[in-house]
């Protein structure tokens, strides 16, 4: 019941979103209020296919045949650059919709991609290696000096 109604949220939410050719330069830090407008965008527009915590398992990317990043994996976002992320949101990129700048300012995409780089961050530390088991000691040496003979 709740898969329909997905996507026909995202087939709305990329019908209804008008095209936009401009963009400029990622790269500041968000300011104050910025980062919980992120969270807001994040939430209304890239959640539905990327995943509330970012690590792209939703059904709606499923049903759509979407092999999402895993963006709870600190590689998948190493290599690129947040240039490169303004631009692919602003204008889309294959069947990601493109965030017009009436939806959101420039400086809100910027916050947005602080924001999901927050999610590698945020993961929890892959589950280390048992530890091996210790060495037995050296048989300690009797510490006792002799007391010079007189």
């Amino acid at each position: 019941m709740l898969k329909p109604f997905l996507f026909i949220s995202a087939v709305a939410v990329v019908l209804s979103a008008p095209m936009s050719a401009s963009a400029q330069a990622a790269g500041a830090k968000p300011a104050g209020g910025e980062t919980e407008k992120a969270k807001k965008i994040y939430s209304m527009d890239c959640a539905l296919c990327h995943g509330a915590t970012g690590d792209g398992k939703t059904d709606l990317a499923k049903d759509m045949q979407l092999t999402m990043a895993d963006w709870t994996d600190p590689k998948s976002l190493a290599d690129k650059k947040d240039d490169d992320l303004f631009k692919m949101i602003r204008k889309g990129d294959e069947k990601m919709p493109p965030e017009d700048a009436t939806r959101a300012k420039d400086d809100e995409i910027k916050a947005l991609i602080v924001y999901i780089r927050t999610f590698s961050k945020n993961a929890p530390p892959p589950a280390a290696a048992p530890a091996a088991a210790p060495e037995a000691a050296p048989a300690a040496a009797a510490s006792a000096s002799p007391s010079p003979s007189k």
